[in-house]
């Protein structure tokens, strides 16, 4: 049964009342949110390979980058407004004007007649996604109860395997096409995924810390207890969330912190969750995947599979493998935590990345007297290697930023580090085709190099978020906890029993005084 639920924004809400069919609502939004970008890096791989797109365009190494990468452009700046647009006018209403943007992109882009429409289309398509991506994030890690939180926000970037897969069965289905739909179609089908996110979002509530912030008390109250206690205002765990985030968005702007983008460099706290959560974008797009994600029949060409079909059926089968492996490292970043996660991951890049340079150097210096065992098995730990990327980067991508910053920094610390993300990734994706066509296995060596440094940077910095609130987690930077209640599982477990009257009349006492701007 649905509840007209006010949202503090223009844009209304019908909320179930059951959290768990609300709890599926707000992991079916995550979902076609990740599977519009792993659509989309997909796309590109399988029209890379098909002659239908390549001849048309007729493309050169460097005109390939620049159809692939420059929906990188239009997500760096997409990045720039992502955050202060989060902010500003609600994180529902971003997500929907974001998806409303990716669509027109996709529109231009399906019907490109040369490079620079084809070109322009992507850096909408891209501009859109960014913004979507970080009001999703924002939006996902705010919304979601504790306990859930790692599947909710980890699925954020898990799907993108979804996507891929689904480009990648699309592309090889329209692959023996002979005309144009054989990539305008694939292109088409993307926008799928951004209609969907627009029909959800009528369905699932604002974010209870953003209309705590606006002064929308009663309505962030409403939103706790629905993500928490099946609409039950006075369910313990409910009132124990909603008195943490009053106190501590409270506790923010008695701190005189504002939502300024500057906000996320002003203390040295600020700029300490900046370096730990920023780091995440920046350490997973330098971590190798790129030549896999956008460049795999390079990569099979470098270890000795030429064949268009067969690079068609590598990339299907690679995309299924990486769910597989993204789901699994979700669970094990839930049970294990996130820091170990990262450094299994980390680790094992470094030696998979080692080996496959050394094979595909062999096949590089004799590709005529190369064994069959030498070529599959440089294939192989390809695989692997992208089965252990997923394993942490993809679920910690989305995951680990938001809950590092506060919230006063929260949209702009994220969209910063979706700023370094995308530039880094343009300048990677860009620079990938050219440097495997120039030092071949060499690229390799090089990115296993990047990773021992990125190994070490985890080890030393990263801090442990599991099991913890948003607003929790604060004390492990600013030395203390800035509400009086209990910690939230120790409430749920029952392990603390909560004076729900006591508490009820704090809140009213709050709600009273307590004054934002």
């Amino acid at each position: 049964m649905l509840k007209r639920t006010p949202t503090g924004t223009w844009l209304p809400a019908w909320v179930p009342e059951s959290t768990f069919t609300l709890s599926f609502l707000l992991m079916f939004c995550s979902i076609v949110q990740s599977s519009t970008g792993g659509y989309d890096g997909s796309m590109l791989n399988g029209l890379n390979i098909l002659p239908s797109y390549t001849d048309y365009f007729q493309l050169n190494p460097a005109t390939t980058g620049l159809n692939t990468a420059s929906v990188f452009i239009g997500c760096t700046f997409g990045t720039l407004v992502s955050g202060v647009m989060t902010d500003r006018i609600g994180r529902r209403p971003a997500i929907f004007w974001a998806s409303v943007v990716t669509l027109i992109g996709i529109a231009i882009q399906t019907a490109a007649q040369n490079i620079a429409m084809f070109v322009v289309g992507r850096i909408i398509l891209g501009f859109g996604s960014a913004v979507s991506g970080v009001s999703s994030s924002v939006f996902l890690s705010e919304t979601f109860p504790s306990r859930w939180r790692v599947w909710g926000v980890g699925l954020l970037n898990d799907f993108y395997y979804v996507g891929a897969l689904i480009a990648a069965g699309v592309t090889l289905g329209t692959g023996q096409w002979q005309s144009t739909w054989a990539w305008r179609l694939p292109s088409l089908i993307q926008g799928i995924f951004s209609i969907l996110c627009i029909v959800i979002l009528p369905f699932v509530p604002e974010s209870p810390r953003w209309l705590v912030y606006e002064g929308y008390y009663e309505y962030a109250r409403t939103s706790v207890a629905q993500t928490n206690s099946n609409g039950n205002l006075r369910d313990p765990v409910a009132i124990a969330v909603y008195k943490e985030i009053l106190d501590t968005l409270e506790w923010e702007k008695k701190e005189g912190r504002t939502m300024s983008p500057k906000e996320i460099i002003k203390t040295p706290t600020a700029r300490k969750r900046l370096l730990i959560g920023m780091s995440a974008g920046p350490f997973s797009c330098i971590a190798g995947n790129i030549i896999a994600s956008y460049y795999l029949q390079q990569e099979l060409s470098t270890a000795g599979i030429t064949d268009s079909t067969q690079q068609l059926k590598a990339n299907v089968v690679l995309n299924v493998w990486c769910l597989f492996c993204a789901i699994i490292g979700t669970q094990l970043t839930a049970n294990w935590g996130r820091k170990p996660t990262a450094l299994l991951s980390e680790v094992c890049l470094v030696i998979c990345l080692f080996i496959i340079g050394g094979l595909s150097k062999m096949y590089a210096d004799d590709p005529a007297g190369a064994s069959h065992s030498l070529v599959y098995g440089n294939v192989a730990v390809m695989f692997i290697f992208q089965g252990l990327y997923s394993l942490a980067w993809t679920p910690l991508l989305y995951l680990y930023p938001p809950e590092v910053f506060s919230y006063t920094i929260r949209a702009n610390g994220l969209a910063f580090s979706a700023f370094m993300l995308n530039l880094l990734a343009f300048v990677f994706v860009y620079i990938m085709p050219i440097g495997l066509n120039n030092i071949g296995w060499k690229m390799y060596m090089v990115n296993g190099s990047w990773d021992v440094v990125i190994a070490v940077l985890i080890a030393v910095f990263w801090v442990e978020t599991k099991g913890k609130t948003l607003e929790e987690i604060d004390a492990i930077f600013d030395g203390e906890k800035h509400s009086s209640v209990p910690d939230i599982e120790q409430v749920r477990t029952g392990q603390v029993t909560l004076d729900v009257g006591a508490i009820e009349k704090q809140l009213n006492a709050n709600v009273e005084t307590t004054k934002f701007e």
